[in-house]
């Protein structure tokens, strides 16, 4: 073992990632020493070092690490490729920091998504019966089999123990440790849940303890305590007799069954962790959801798993998203993706990413897709705007997959699926080449180093205005195929909640010019004189989140409803809670089809608007303000009504396209204004600002548009006259202090802390402005000139020499 540097601390606190008390953005990258030669690590390590990264995050997978023989090898005695401890002691040489990834399940296109194939022969009951009793298609396992769990323990106690004499607490690199992977994905991307005779078992007790034996023969047509019955009813998913409310019950109920199953396998590994000595660092959990490119399936990774993080002291997630460009198309869900993580984590937990997609995306060299060289740069920006404090860019190197041990016959014998070379997207390839996509990513990490001494430890600024999160939107990864109820109400779910039909009211939010956080509305404290709830929903909306929402409306809370009105709960039994409280009620939706095209138009508050073609409308009866009609007979579509005298409620009902000037009116009867405003951009300017407790802020500005945006942004006493090229983004200073002054403003981006009299600034490709407030005399370099106004020191720069580094002195 290389000799220790000095012990140093890492935590998890007010929302910071605390190195040795400072709070700090980790930025890492996936290196896979397994797929290296030994001699090719210190070029790997020297390469993310040199992209700016600060830390080395990777697998460290079972199969490769257990020999034929059944022993694990961790030093690299029996192959190069299995020289954990000579890794970590090469990443602690150069100075990076290791993100541990030790499983048990880790995926990386690995046979049996990392576990070696003995555990399979050895255990079959812990291959996992799903619907009608069929067995998993894929290489998941139940995870709390007491033989696949006991074998998972056996690992930790291998493995643990090299990451505990190596943690950062003790001198050593380690400063995470991540517990498993993407559990409950597999599960559910197959539409497969864990029904083996044990989990039935479980789940009995579980219904027993929740429902009682009666209230559980009541919910779900068969008697806990008559085994056959039960798993014949469960298996089938409620259909063998059950009504529709008890196919919908038995669905919802056993979602929530497999979260609490999650968590205590989790938590189990986590205590097994620190019984090995792997303790003082954070443990995280890694998300899954994304698909084709969107992010709009990512919040059930949060609803399978939050119950096993949410609240754990030194515990946090982790976001792992695949994505594709950046895009008007899908740059909400990433915000979203972001701000329902943080919706769910305690005070002191930062959100992070784990997995954060770097590379061409050129994944099956087929070359069906290249993704553009900007995107990484793009989505890092607005993440770390968002508050993420751990970047791990996967897959920063490739490599290739040796053999096996021993052949299997599966057509390749390798330890993976994907053929000899692996990572061939990423931004250094198998070989080591730099790709197009690494320049990027070096771009990227300078643009969060440059500003990192202030955007560590500042939080995202709302404005007036919280997406609401309800977790039971989002258990929908099981469903009966002959369960047409349960179908349709899954097709109901995923039409409506979260971002809204069509996605449009968080599209609209976005690129209308708000940033907003989420509020889990399960569970958190709804506070009637903060924020307004914006809440896209489907007619089923559970009863507690009803009540809790009824009650912030009477007590004089703000609420935008979109999509269709609540009128059942989670079991399709009627729940108009709160309709009820709104006074407004049903008359019946309208769709569209080929031979039908609903059309609505909004009423004279909104001024002169044209009558918009809708895919759907509900007809809305009550006492309250018509906003907009169905034009074929008049019936409201969307209302304004006031509750309880100071509550107030927008209900629209409708798929109204992404107007920005209507969705603006809409948001502005309840209150909510933007406290930044962009003025003469077009469509895609994404923008946001941080801040700390000394008032220091930082302006977030993200173009996603294919099109440069000329613009002025006014915010609180500053307006600046802005330009950013296609596809680009800027992090700018605002009111930032300096020694005896203050940096007011700056249209280009800072590049490093400076020392109090200095201000580094990183040029763009433009000419360039910043005005320095100060009685000490100001100095550029190079082609700057300085000025002195009435407002201060003006600085200003030519157009040319992008990227390089402006010098400004006080001195």
């Amino acid at each position: 073992m290389t000799t220790p540097a000095n012990p140093r601390s890492i935590r998890l606190e007010r929302r910071r990632l605390l190195v040795d008390g400072v709070p700090r953005i980790l930025m890492a990258g996936e290196v896979h020493y397994f797929r290296l030669h030994r001699e090719d690590w210190a070029d790997r390590l020297d390469k993310l070092a040199a992209a700016g990264c600060d830390a080395v995050a990777s697998y460290m997978p079972w199969i490769v690490h257990e020999t034929a023989s059944g022993e694990v090898d961790l030093s690299g005695a029996s192959s190069e490729y299995r020289d954990l401890i000579g890794f970590l002691d090469l990443a602690a040489e150069r100075d990076l920091l290791v993100i541990a990834r030790p499983g048990p399940f880790v995926m990386a296109e690995l046979k049996n998504e990392g576990v070696p194939f003995r555990i399979y022969r050895d255990h079959p009951d812990a291959v996992p019966l799903g619907w009608d009793g069929k067995p998993a298609s894929t290489a998941t396992l139940d995870y709390l089999e007491p033989g696949y769990l006991a074998e998972a323990e056996r690992w930790y106690a291998e493995i643990m123990p090299v990451l505990a004499e190596r943690l950062i607490t003790k001198g050593g690199p380690v400063a995470a440790v991540q517990l498993d992977n993407e559990v409950g994905m597999l599960s559910w991307v197959t539409n497969t849940p864990e029904l083996t005779d044990r989990t039935l078992a479980d789940l009995a007790t579980w219904a027993e303890q929740t429902w009682g034996r009666t209230g559980s023969i009541e919910r779900y047509g068969a008697d806990p305590s008559d085994t056959e019955r039960w798993a014949e009813q469960w298996r089938a998913g409620g259909t063998a007799g059950g009504t529709e409310a008890q196919q919908l019950a038995l669905h919802h109920d056993l979602g929530a069954h497999h979260r609490d199953r999650y968590a205590r396998y989790l938590l189990r590994l986590r205590d097994v962790a620190l019984q090995h000595g792997v303790d003082g660092v954070p443990f995280m959990v890694n998300l899954h959801g994304t698909y084709a490119g969107r992010g709009r399936t990512f919040p059930i990774g949060i609803s399978q798993l939050s119950k096993a993080y949410a609240g754990v002291p030194q515990m946090t997630s982790g976001s792992d998203h695949y994505m594709r460009d950046l895009t008007v198309e899908n740059v909400p869900d990433l915000y979203v993706m972001n701000a329902f993580m943080a919706a769910v984590h305690d005070a002191d937990q930062p959100i992070t990413s784990l997995e954060f997609e770097a590379g061409t995306g050129d994944y099956g060299e087929d070359l069906s897709w290249l993704t553009s060289p900007e995107t990484t740069e793009l989505k890092t920006r607005l993440c770390v705007a968002q508050g993420n404090r751990l970047i791990n860019y996967y897959l920063f190197a490739g490599g290739h997959n040796p053999p096996l041990d021993e052949p299997v016959g599966d057509g390749n014998d390798r330890i993976a699926f994907t053929g000899e070379r692996h990572g061939f997207a990423a931004p250094v390839d198998p070989e080591g080449r730099l790709s197009q996509t690494y320049p990027g990513t070096a771009s990227a990490v300078r643009a969060v180093r440059g500003a990192e001494h202030l955007l560590a430890g500042m939080d995202e600024e709302y404005d007036d205005v919280l997406l609401g999160y309800v977790p039971d939107h989002y258990l929908t990864e099981y469903h009966h195929p002959d369960s047409v109820v349960r179908r349709d109400q899954v097709g109901d779910l995923e039409r409506y909640r979260g971002m809204g039909p069509r996605d449009i009211l968080v599209r609209a939010l976005l690129l209308g010019g708000y940033s907003f956080g989420a509020v889990d509305l399960s569970s958190a404290q709804l506070d009637p004189a903060g924020p307004a709830i914006a809440l896209a929903t489907p007619s089923v909306l559970g009863r507690s989140v009803q009540d809790r929402l009824a009650a912030f409306v009477r007590a004089g809370g703000r609420l935008l409803l979109h999509g269709r009105l609540p009128v059942v709960d989670d079991d399709g039994s009627s729940c108009t809670v709160l309709a009820d409280a709104l006074g407004v009620s049903s008359g019946g939706v309208v769709e569209g089809s080929p031979a039908l095209f609903p059309s609505v138009r909004a009423t004279s508050w909104a001024g002169e608007q044209p009558e918009v073609r809708v895919g759907m409308l509900e007809h809305l009866t009550g006492q309250g303000e018509s906003l907009a009609v169905d034009i074929a007979d008049g019936s409201p579509v969307a209302m304004d009504v006031t509750v309880a005298g100071d509550g107030q409620a927008v209900v629209l009902a409708c798929d109204y396209p992404c107007h920005l000037g209507f969705w603006r009116s809409v948001l502005e009867r309840l209150g909510i204004r933007r406290r930044m405003i962009a003025e003469g951009n077009s469509s895609g300017l994404i923008t946001t600002s941080t801040a700390d407790a000394a008032g220091q802020r930082l302006v977030h500005l993200i173009n996603v548009a294919p099109l440069p945006q000329t613009f002025t942004l006014t915010m609180d006493e500053v307006a600046l006259e802005l330009h950013l090229d296609a596809r680009e983004g800027l992090i700018l200073p605002v009111g930032v202090r300096l020694d005896d002054g203050v940096l007011r403003w700056s249209t280009a981006e800072l590049d490093g802390p400076g020392d109090g009299s200095t201000v580094l600034l990183r040029r763009a490709a433009g000419e360039g402005r910043a005005l320095i407030e100060t009685a000490r005399t100001v100095s550029v370099d190079g082609d700057a000139a300085v000025s002195r106004t009435e407002q201060g020191w003006l600085v200003t720069w030519p157009a040319g020499l992008a990227g390089d580094r402006l010098t400004v002195r006080l001195s």
